[in-house]
């Protein structure tokens, strides 16, 4: 990286799973490189929904390099998430055109439900615990009985990665949201599911949707969790598949929950 930049730069691996992302500084100037990001970032960054992209360079072996202004900050942690302004940047990011039609044309495709529970049945039937579990067993059944009274028509850009150390508060006070790696199209109830079961308690779930922009409903429950099952299968079965006891245990619970609030409910 350091000969895009010229001899007064310091570039530093900045982590990550898939070592494409580096810290780089100069005596002037800090920026956030990136190899082979998507090109959806540069409409990421003209709506203000990650920091500004600086440049976008090719190299001679075809790999793309991408500059973002490096913004002093911090990750939100879990109270921090519940604040409105989390709320609304998800409503702006759901409710954008450009950002749908930009993401259509490099993934051509949707979320699908039939699609996504063949999948996930197939998954399952790959690991012998999953094969004999009551647990998914059960909530492979709820997704069956459920899978036309989840479609929803209205597709939107979906980040599909909440977790509360991708939304970023600059010192400026501007939120971000980064890491849009595993960004589909699909039902917004993918990402609203994902806050509200993860961060923000149950009494103030019909507080949250108003600063979102919608009110709460028996559907708008059921295409959640619908969805956060597939996620928890998945991520159950995979954490088995790698002998992760304890991440298959923290996942197995979060199952448990959610089939109970299905019982409770009335989903």
């Amino acid at each position: 990286m350091e000969h895009i930049l010229g001899e007064d730069w310091m570039v530093v691996p900045a982590g990550g799973s898939t070592g494409t992302a580096f810290y780089a500084q100069s005596a002037q100037k800090k920026l956030f490189l990136k190899r082979n990001s998507s090109p959806f970032l540069a409409v990421l960054s003209a709506q203000g929904i990650v920091p500004k992209l600086v440049w976008t360079k090719r190299l001679e072996n075809g790999d793309v390099v991408t500059a973002q202004q490096w913004l002093d900050g911090k990750a939100l942690n879990i109270e921090e998430i519940q604040h409105p302004k989390v709320a609304k940047l998800l409503s702006k990011i759901h409710q954008s055109s450009e950002l749908l039609d930009m993401l259509l044309r490099i993934e051509q495709t949707t979320v699908k439900l039939d699609q996504t529970l063949v999948r996930v049945k197939q998954f399952v039937k790959g690991n012998k615990i999953g094969r004999n579990s009551l647990i998914l067993y059960q909530a492979i059944k709820y997704l069956e009985d459920r899978l036309f009274d989840v479609y929803y028509d209205k597709q939107v850009v979906c980040h599909c990665d909440l977790n509360h150390h991708n939304w970023m508060l600059s010192n400026d006070g501007e939120l971000f949201l980064i890491d849009w790696d595993n960004a589909r199209v699909g039902d917004p109830a993918m990402d609203i599911g994902r806050i509200l079961q993860s961060y923000i308690p149950k009494q103030d779930w019909d507080q949250w949707l108003a600063h979102y922009g919608i009110e709460s409903s028996r559907y708008l429950l059921q295409r959640m969790h619908w969805h956060l099952l597939v996620d928890e299968i998945i991520a159950y079965v995979w954490a088995l598949n790698q002998r992760d006891d304890k991440e298959a245990d923290s996942h197995l619970r979060e199952l448990y929950q959610l089939m109970r609030q299905v019982k409770e409910w009335h989903l």
